[in-house]
């Protein structure tokens, strides 16, 4: 027998999404060259070469934000330590909606890109590929 959820995924991303800074995505392509913004890239590492990727977006994977912006964890990374603007995203804002509303709960200020990657290669944002 399945077990009914308290709380549908759909439902956190809804509550997330009520509570942290989304920016549409012509915002945010207006942004890609602005060296005061770090676009962070959620997605597994297997999307990012199928699909490429945001130019100069730092790939964090998805399970290791929480300790990768946290200064006290083992595992910070310096790069969360910069004065920036910290603008997270995943293929649909799902994931990157839930990841800032977490990353905002713990006091790391991020927004997240309202409509994800898929939107963004879809409207003309850049978009960089690995060689194979």
């Amino acid at each position: 027998m399945a077990t009914r959820l308290k709380v549908s995924s759909a439902d956190l991303v809804a509550q997330a999404r009520a509570a942290i800074e989304e920016i549409p995505t012509q915002d945010a392509i207006a942004l890609v060259e602005d060296p005061n913004v770090q676009f962070v890239d959620l997605r597994d590492i297997r999307e990012r070469q199928r699909s490429g990727f945001i130019p100069g977006s730092f790939h964090c994977p998805r399970g290791m934000a929480e300790f990768w912006v946290d200064p006290e964890s083992p595992y910070f990374k310096d790069i969360f330590g910069e004065d920036k603007r910290f603008i997270f995203h995943c293929a649909s804002g799902w994931r990157s909606a839930i990841t800032v509303k977490t990353l905002n709960d713990m006091g790391f200020a991020a927004a997240h890109l309202k409509d994800g990657f898929v939107d963004w290669a879809k409207q003309g944002g850049p978009v960089e590929k690995v060689d194979d």
